[in-house]
């Protein structure tokens, strides 16, 4: 009996009706408030994505396609910051957070934020440096922090590049230091073709010029004549017969790997002895 007087001393502390229905207001806000942001999202990357197909179709001539689509993505990266930001704000105001007297009382709290924030501002700044001076841009193939692969994305914090392997790799802008970008210029394709001391060294260089005369015209990407070095000293001491290739940027790997196939067969063919491990040296 005495329990069931104390929750009923209890319950008439609280009007149970107005806290639900406030709860329930509260609830109603947010759920709206996350529609309409869906709903904002979708219609602003459709306008987004129309916008640019319309710029490309206009300035297709003038403008790089991995340009325009590097400011595509960048576009949309800024979007989804901007609906999260609204989302949270909407959310904190909904449940009553007095943002605006949070923000200017917060005093150290502010501080500790910004002093957080600087690697977040950082990362922003050389963001924009790298758009703005066309370090790199959507589809190039590179090489960042010792990461190669291809950029897939230059957003506000990160570039993103998927290795060959096919790992996504997440870069933090503030941390690159050089970009080596393989798509811009013409690349040499080098393949090296090891061989040992009892090599016919003439014959050979002979079997690789008449295959050489052979095959090059057959692939486009080539733009002038192999340069055959000859023999060369390897770094681990070993020896190899180089020969460069110029050809588009992209196409040096594809050349490589196939020019050592034709190269070593030809060899074999030839009863030239050549070492046991050939390798391609990058």
């Amino acid at each position: 009996m005495q329990l069931t007087i104390n929750w009923q001393k209890f319950n008439s502390l609280f009007d149970w009706e107005t806290i639900v229905q406030s709860v329930l207001s509260k609830i109603g806000i947010i759920v709206v408030a996350s529609i309409l942001l869906l709903i904002i999202k979708k219609i602003s990357k459709v306008l987004i994505l129309h916008f640019f197909k319309k710029y490309r179709e206009k300035y297709s001539k003038s403008v790089s396609e991995k340009r325009i689509d590097t400011f595509t993505a960048l576009s949309l990266n800024v979007l989804s910051y901007v609906i999260w930001f609204l989302w949270f704000y909407w959310i904190l105001s909904a449940i009553g957070v007095p943002i605006g007297t949070l923000i200017a009382s917060a005093g150290v709290f502010s501080l500790a934020l910004g002093l957080g924030a600087q690697g977040f501002v950082t990362d922003i700044v050389s963001g924009f440096f790298i758009l703005l001076e066309k370090q790199v841009e959507v589809g190039e193939y590179v090489n960042i922090n010792n990461i190669k692969g291809t950029v897939v994305a230059v957003g506000l914090r990160t570039t993103q590049i998927v290795s060959d392997d096919g790992t996504l790799n997440f870069i933090p802008n503030r941390s690159i230091q050089t970009i080596s970008n393989m798509s811009r210029n013409d690349m040499v394709a080098i393949v090296q073709i090891g061989i040992v001391a009892e090599t016919p060294i003439d014959k050979a260089l002979k079997v690789i010029n008449d295959l050489n005369k052979e095959k090059v015209a057959e692939y486009s990407d080539i733009l002038s004549e192999p340069n055959v070095l000859g023999v060369v000293t390897l770094p681990d001491g070993k020896l190899a017969i180089q020969v460069n290739f110029t050809t588009k940027n992209g196409a040096q790997f594809k050349i490589q790997h196939e020019f050592l196939k034709f190269y070593l067969r030809a060899l074999n063919d030839n009863d030239i002895k050549i070492a046991p491990s050939p390798m391609i040296y990058k």
